[in-house]
């Protein structure tokens, strides 16, 4: 391994505390605008971030609390393994970029089923009752109708659930 000069270790260091002064001035300004409630604070970088929208996650899209339908990319749902009713923040930033964070997750149980194929969608039956799920999921885990698998489910059996997240095959 090579040595670091010197002179580009300096210049690491003094770029290192450029950054914690800025990181200290912004601190110092949210805490002049907001005090020092934490969720304001949070909600002064979301804004300075772009326009953010909070929704609940319907097994495919987020459906906003403006009650408009975005588009949750499916990879994401599915790496994510994101469950109808999770609760979900978008962020859209000033160059029209989507960017989602699972926020709120809702409690979940896992269930085993067999992954069918109809009409072009994937289901997974569990006792009569079937459960769309994501193309994404069953192609990462390259599933194939007939393959046992496991999937979470919302834990609350009241609520009519038409998606399930497909946690892995067995």
């Amino acid at each position: 391994m090579s040595e670091i000069p010197e002179k580009q270790i300096k210049r690491l260091r003094a770029l290192i505390g450029e950054a914690e002064t800025s990181l200290a001035a912004a601190k110092e300004l949210i805490v002049s605008l907001v005090g020092d409630d934490p969720v304001l604070a949070d909600r002064v970088k979301d804004q300075a971030l772009g326009k953010v929208i909070e929704g609940v996650f319907d097994g495919q899209n987020m459906v906003g609390s403006d009650s408009k339908t975005y588009p949750v990319p499916a990879n994401y749902a599915s790496k994510s393994k994101l469950v109808q009713g999770d609760i979900l923040k978008l962020t859209i930033a000033d160059d029209g970029a989507f960017m989602y964070k699972q926020i709120g997750p809702i409690p979940r149980k896992q269930i085993v089923g067999v992954l069918n194929q109809k009409d072009g969608h994937y289901f997974v039956d569990v006792g009569g009752k079937q459960y769309r799920v994501l193309l994404a999921s069953v192609t990462y885990f390259k599933a194939k109708p007939g393959d046992q698998v496991s999937v979470n489910v919302p834990e609350d059996t009241t609520v009519d659930v038409e998606w399930a997240a497909l946690e892995a095959a067995l």
